[in-house]
């Protein structure tokens, strides 16, 4: 039997959320797990500051934890260092704490208030309040991780190409083709990225983003002899392909 590995999709500020996950996964394997986090660690919950001093500590103390950058985790490290606000791919035309992106529940989260203020305002109090320590550990996270027969990525792959000849955007961003992509990858592709009601096994990728981000479930799988299961207060439940 192989190590199991356990996975945790897209967290979006929800401490409570993650700190129930990481409950359930010691439970089932102990301190030792090893955890691959998918990235989008902040925005949108009420405690990003709290996803992220948990994950610093949990490395920190020496647990074996992989936390991968999600498009989300760029997003403070961009504006605490050059002041960029616009950097969505998908909303350019919001800036990062418009409530569709959720900016303005991460700086609520570390006693910032955006209301009736400007950009430069924000930056100001961004970079007083922030602990440059939570802007480093989010923009060195790193994109993708590799276990035998599985890679774990943010958003997906460029169908056709390996993980290292990837670039960063479609790591963090890609959704088509890779989502209706059905031919092997090499691996199965352990992802988030596009939130659906639950997660989803669809043969040559796990889709893991269950919509934390919107107020579901935060779901924690384990990978364990090439089987997935989803962990769950009754203990693991299969995820198997559909179709």
């Amino acid at each position: 039997m192989t190590q199991p590995i356990y996975a945790i999709g897209d967290i979006h500020g929800q401490k409570a959320l993650l700190d129930h996950a990481l409950a359930l996964i010691e439970s089932d394997a102990g301190r030792e797990a090893r955890v691959v986090f998918l990235g989008d660690y902040i925005d949108r919950g009420p405690d990003s500051r709290g996803v992220i001093d948990t994950l610093i500590e949990g490395q920190a103390s020496g647990r074996d934890w992989i936390c991968l950058r999600g498009n989300h985790d760029t997003y403070l490290p961009r504006f605490f260092d050059a002041g960029e606000a616009y950097t969505s791919k998908g909303h350019p035309d919001l800036p990062w704490w418009a409530e569709r992106l959720g900016g303005d529940a991460t700086l609520a989260s570390y006693g910032i208030e955006i209301e009736g203020k400007t950009d430069t305002a924000i930056l100001k109090e961004t970079r007083a309040k922030v602990p440059p320590a939570h802007r480093d550990f989010l923009a060195a996270c790193p994109l993708y991780h590799r276990e035998p027969g599985l890679i774990f990525v943010h958003a997906g792959l460029r169908p056709g190409l390996p993980p290292e000849k990837q670039s960063e955007e479609d790591l963090m961003w890609i959704r088509e083709p890779f989502l209706s992509d059905p031919r092997d990858h090499g691996a199965i592709v352990v992802h988030g990225h596009t939130a659906i009601d639950a997660p989803c096994h669809h043969g040559n990728r796990v889709n893991l983003d269950g919509g934390t981000g919107w107020g579901r479930p935060l779901h924690p799988a384990v990978i364990e002899d090439g089987k997935f299961w989803m962990l769950t207060a009754a203990g693991r439940q299969p995820l198997d392909p559909v179709g």
